[in-house]
């Protein structure tokens, strides 16, 4: 069977994905990162939201995140009618005790089963809208566990609450060959895969050619603060150019162009939330007129330099 042109592809950026299994959740391709934002968590959740954002990725690890603020930011929204929870990909994590610090979810001393059940209660808890079932679009485990057994264990117990309160699992800072382990081995296979992109793991190539035979979608994290030398490459240049867009959305779209990725995007800043919502809608319409040639070309460079 032929395959769709790289133009082909290009012409989708700005449609969502929908994951695999039973719930067909719709995945933005662009979610709001939370991490790090501390006391203006809620506010700029809200402000992502009301800029155009449909996805928004946090943690139950309240030493880098603030999932009660997330959940008050997304709830301001909801009342206030501009979005509907529906519309929205919410994207948690269980965070193993060696990412938490005093404040974490559960106890400590509980067993792998017992702390996965306490902050995934802790997290619907967080998520309940007055008058509706409270349920996560997504559940990561933020890391491996100490052991394969362990994780193993910790994925059998998140599944109990699949497809209803959690409609789909994933593993974040994960290896080729713990992805493999799982999907080889649990019920509800993992929809999300969350790893850095940077040169250290060759951008993730082997796992992202695994995700994609698999039809496991890839979370890119870290996409910009490690590859400045990819942000003012010469593809991002002519895409700036050619398209009329700024230097982000550029870069953006060309990870994307590489197929089955969704970027977390973590800009404090309400124009940059703006622009890169809109930068990537003019990509999207560019390249189905007459940018498609520029696009492939700019693209195969891309893909040149990942791989050079």
């Amino acid at each position: 069977m032929a395959q769709p042109s790289i133009g082909a592809q290009a012409s989708r950026l700005a449609r969502d994905f929908t994951l695999s299994g039973t719930s067909r959740t719709r995945m933005p391709k662009l979610v709001y990162g939370t991490a790090w934002k501390k006391d203006a968590t809620a506010t700029l959740v809200y402000t992502a939201l009301k800029t155009g954002f449909r996805g928004i990725d946090t943690a139950a690890q309240p030493k880098h995140y603030r999932e009660q603020a997330v959940a008050a930011g997304l709830k301001r929204a909801v009342s206030e009618g501009f979005v509907k929870r529906a519309d929205i990909f919410i994207q948690t994590k269980f965070t193993p005790p060696s990412g938490q610090n005093e404040d974490a979810p559960y106890d400590f001393s509980a067993s792998v089963e017992e702390k996965i059940h306490q902050s995934v209660q802790s997290s619907l808890k967080n998520f309940t809208i007055d008058g509706q079932e409270p349920y996560l679009d997504s559940v990561v485990l933020h890391s491996p566990l100490d052991t394969l057994d362990d994780t193993m264990a910790a994925w059998k117990t998140l599944e109990e609450y699949h497809p209803h309160q959690i409609r789909n699992l994933g593993i974040s800072n994960a290896t080729l060959g713990i992805v493999e382990a799982l999907h080889s081995r649990v019920t509800v296979k993992p929809a999300v895969v969350q790893n850095r992109f940077y040169p250290d793991t060759e951008y993730e190539a082997g796992l992202r050619l695994f995700c994609k035979q698999n039809n496991i979608k890839f979370q890119s994290f870290w996409t910009i603060g490690a590859n400045p030398h990819l942000l003012m490459s010469q593809p991002v240049k002519e895409i700036m150019r050619s398209a009329g867009v700024g230097a982000v959305p550029a870069y953006y779209a060309l990870v994307m162009g590489l197929e089955g990725i969704t970027i977390l995007d973590g800009t404090s800043n309400e124009a940059h939330m703006k622009e890169d919502l809109e930068g990537l809608e003019r990509i999207g319409v560019w390249t189905e007129g007459d940018g498609e040639a520029t696009w492939n070309q700019a693209l195969g460079s891309f893909i040149h330099l990942l791989e050079s």
